[in-house]
């Protein structure tokens, strides 16, 4: 799935990156880590990267680092989005230490616009076994 941003929040999301993103590549999250993550909303629905429909509960991130099934807990979010989701899309735009949140409403996602969060990764991809030590396996 291609995400869009409202255009207000796309230079945003830019600066937001390069503060976040540092000079090289970000390496692989581990099971059981905590990140500082630039994160982003989007509100187109559709197919996901996974096959599935976009809903309340996904996110887009670099597959490099948290793969499709990875599983995390995300902090330091108002607007009632923190909470547990499934990294179950991609996106051309979505690179390095950035999750992109799936939102419903286009207004909030717009809103939402570009911050840095906390993000606990409770499982690494699909394999129950790269779960962080006292998570629940999902």
């Amino acid at each position: 799935m291609v995400h869009r941003w409202v255009s207000a929040g796309l230079n945003a999301t830019v600066g937001l990156l390069l503060m976040t993103s540092g000079a090289g590549a970000t390496p692989p999250a581990r099971p059981g880590a905590t990140l500082r993550v630039a994160a982003t909303a989007y509100c187109q629905h559709g197919t996901t990267q996974s096959g599935t429909r976009a809903r309340t509960g996904i996110v887009a991130a670099d597959p490099l680092v948290l793969p499709v099934g990875s599983v995390l807990r995300v902090d330091g979010v108002a607007d009632g989005l923190a909470g547990i989701y499934t990294v179950m899309d991609t996106g051309s735009a979505v690179k390095g230490s950035h999750i992109d949140i799936f939102v419903p409403d286009c207004g909030r996602a717009q809103q939402f616009g570009a911050r840095s969060v906390i993000v606990h990764v409770l499982r690494r991809g699909w394999d129950p076994k790269a779960s962080a030590p006292g998570s629940p396996s999902r």
